[in-house]
């Protein structure tokens, strides 16, 4: 979900590799301090395709926590404002998980979880930021759901926000999905928080009912949400109850009453199995997408091994969901390869063209997690019937990081406006921690590249990691390493008055877990992660 820790790699010190989209010239620093930058999102205004606004996850080094951080472009990315940080709602707070998006009237709404963090017990919650000057500044948060709304099952994980920018009664309408951050406190149910008040006030309730549960078996019920261009609200989850079917399967909830009531239907029984749970460390969540063009026209994306490899699939209907197609394998490597593909995004141009973008192995050497990777994408205009052929969106492969093994440093985001496509990811390339976004044509033609946020990584190495009784710090200028908890306690404070180039620290009586490790040098500071087993 939110935070991992990293492995040292003397030729390759990695605070983060998110996603590697790295076409990189006209490159441009706009970010200053030596901080960890993940899980980038980006919106783009509907009425001014000039208007993008980014937000990350970040680590602030001054109050030792992670912070949602954004910035704002008004000429489509060549340049962009200084960051601004999301406050706290409670100053030991640490935040995660951003999602943004526009309404109707062109004011930017951020979602985030602002919380302890994943040790029990967690309190905080999602909240939900305002900007009227277009990302530039934010209001107060307020509260979407509170982290004992459900009692101990936490349902604050994976925020997902659509706004409703239709010209409907629910025009205006913020939908916000959520799921159980608490994996142990079956059954699990996927959660939709509505406001109708320009987020001042929140109503949650069950996205699933009888017949139609997502069950106790699968501890991680992720809704996608989207919105038609009609008001309908949809959200694709995923069951398996026994007594619904003998097969997991995924359903769609719809909605035209902004969901005081739901309508149902089977989006996919997978009665062939899919195979994914022998691919360790794949990011296998699935999207639902509407046409802006069509309010019948639906596409749900997912991964399935039913080849012997992670594939992407997608399945469509034209009729609100009443039937789907066969699926369509999207990555035209040879089927069978042995080669995993995983971490699917997608959107829909406004007049119904649409890209779908995944990271991609096929250049590996075998078929596991740890291969370099690539960004791919296949698109499809409105007007065909089959998707043109794959095109690399990289120009370069990234190196396997074990950060990627941790969920939520791989989350990508892409918008098409105007047969254009714009990406933001983060990665670590020539040893810099990087949050790009870029422009590119639908065919694969780069038009632009901006470097949103740029860190230089020095010569400092924390091993082994993960580790169980002991790490080692080292670096040339090596002053002082402190030890925090995800909550931003401080747990242990060596100084190296020895000036020695290795500091060990004991950490056997540490609970089980992970921890940010902050190194200071004479030139820098810069923090890690690192897990203790």
């Amino acid at each position: 979900m939110i935070i991992s820790s990293s492995k040292l790699n003397k030729a390759l010190f990695s605070l983060l590799i998110l996603l590697s989209i790295g076409l990189y010239s006209q490159n441009q620093n706009l970010s200053s301090g030596t901080v960890f930058d993940g899980e980038p999102y980006l919106s783009i205004d509907p009425s001014d395709t000039q208007h993008i606004v980014v937000a990350w996850m970040g680590w602030v080094n001054l109050s030792n926590q992670f912070k949602i951080k954004t910035k704002t472009s008004f000429d489509g990315g060549e340049t962009w404002s200084a960051v601004s940080e999301l406050p706290h709602t409670i100053s030991g707070y640490t935040s995660a998980d951003p999602s943004i998006d526009f309404d109707h009237n062109g004011d930017v709404y951020l979602c985030y979880i602002d919380f302890t963090g994943t040790e029990a017990p967690v309190t905080g919650g999602v909240y939900i930021c305002k900007s009227t000057d277009g990302g530039l500044t934010w209001n107060a948060p307020l509260e979407v759901i509170n982290s004992n709304y459900d009692g101990t099952k936490w349902p604050i994980d994976r925020p997902w926000m659509v706004i409703d920018k239709s010209s409907s009664v629910n025009q205006g309408h913020i939908y916000v999905t959520s799921m159980n951050l608490n994996r142990d406190n079956p059954s699990y149910n996927p959660y939709l928080s509505v406001s109708n008040d320009s987020g001042n006030s929140f109503t949650t309730t069950y996205i699933d009912s009888a017949n139609w549960l997502a069950g106790s078996i699968n501890p991680l019920p992720l809704c996608s949400p989207t919105i038609s261009s009609t008001g309908t609200f949809y959200g694709a989850y995923p069951s398996y109850v026994l007594s619904q079917s003998a097969y997991a399967q995924v359903f769609l909830a719809s909605s035209i009453d902004a969901g005081t009531n739901f309508s149902y239907n089977t989006v996919i029984t997978h009665s062939t199995p899919t195979n994914n749970a022998s691919f360790t460390y794949a990011k296998k969540a699935s999207l639902l997408l509407c046409n802006p063009s069509n309010e019948n026209h639906l596409v749900y994306i997912y991964l399935s091994a039913e080849n012997g490899d992670l594939d992407v699939f997608m399945i469509e209907t034209t009729d609100a969901g009443s039937t789907w197609s066969t699926p369509t394998r999207i990555n035209d490597d040879p089927i069978g390869n042995d080669r995993m593909q995983d971490l699917v995004w997608a959107d829909f141009d406004s007049d119904g063209d649409i890209i779908i973008s995944w990271r991609d192995r096929r250049n590996g050497t075998d078929g596991t997690f740890q291969n370099p990777t690539e960004i791919w994408a296949a698109y499809r205009s409105s007007t065909a019937t089959e998707f043109s052929s794959n095109f690399q969106i990289t120009n370069q492969s990234a190196i396997h990081n074990t950060d990627l093994e941790y969920a939520g440093n791989d989350f990508m985001s892409i918008k098409t406006q105007n047969d254009i496509l714009y990406a933001t990811w983060g990665d670590t390339r020539d040893g810099e921690l990087n949050i790009w976004f870029q422009r590119m044509a639908t065919d694969g033609t780069l038009l632009s590249v901006s470097q949103i946020s740029s860190e230089d990584v020095p010569d400092i190495f924390v091993y082994p990691n993960p580790a169980t009784s002991k790490i080692f710090v080292e670096s040339n200028t090596l002053k002082k390493v402190v030890i925090y908890d995800l909550a931003g306690k401080e747990i242990n404070s060596i100084r190296n008055n020895d000036n020695s180039n290795t500091v060990v620290i004991n950490i056997e009586d540490y609970p089980a877990g992970n921890y940010i490790v902050e190194v200071t040098t004479s030139e820098t500071t810069v923090t890690k992660k690192v897990v203790k087993h």
